[in-house]
């Protein structure tokens, strides 16, 4: 649980619904919403310089060992849609990402979590157990330690 004073490090992102993601109801079907929640950890990492591609310059990969969503209204081809993603600070080693997905008219459609580990990206992918020396540096220049 975060306290009140600690800084909430997160980022925005848009995209628009293609047609190719709806259902024949023409609804978002509900499993691409975890490709949003990529979308949006994705524009996160570029913007905070924690991305896949700089994870894997460190010899790291992280894959998600956790999702879960909850869906409040659909979305619909051509709908822009807003992705919020704020990282959540955890002692472990791991990342736990929250979204918040709104539709063009700023109402809430979709939230949902995901938690990814870190895992040696170099040989057999071992687990890590403590936090990579650059996830700490990473950490330290937010000033979350």
């Amino acid at each position: 649980m975060r306290s009140k004073n600690s800084k909430e490090i997160s980022f925005t992102t848009q995209i628009r619904v293609r047609f190719v993601e709806t259902d024949p109801l023409g609804i978002v079907w509900h499993g691409n919403y975890i490709q949003y929640f990529e979308d949006g950890r994705e524009a996160f990492g570029r913007h905070h310089g924690v991305s896949y591609l700089d994870q894997k310059e460190f010899g790291y990969a992280t894959p998600i060992v956790k999702s879960s969503t909850e869906h409040k209204l659909p979305l619909r081809y051509g709908d822009i849609a807003t992705i919020k993603t704020v990282y959540v600070d955890s002692p472990a080693a791991k990342m736990i990402f929250r979204y918040e997905i709104y539709n063009q008219d700023e109402k809430l459609v979709c939230t949902g979590e995901t938690i990814q580990v870190f895992v040696s990206d170099i040989g057999n992918g071992e687990l890590s157990l403590t936090i990579p020396q650059f996830f700490l540096e990473w950490k330290q220049k937010e000033g979350l330690i």
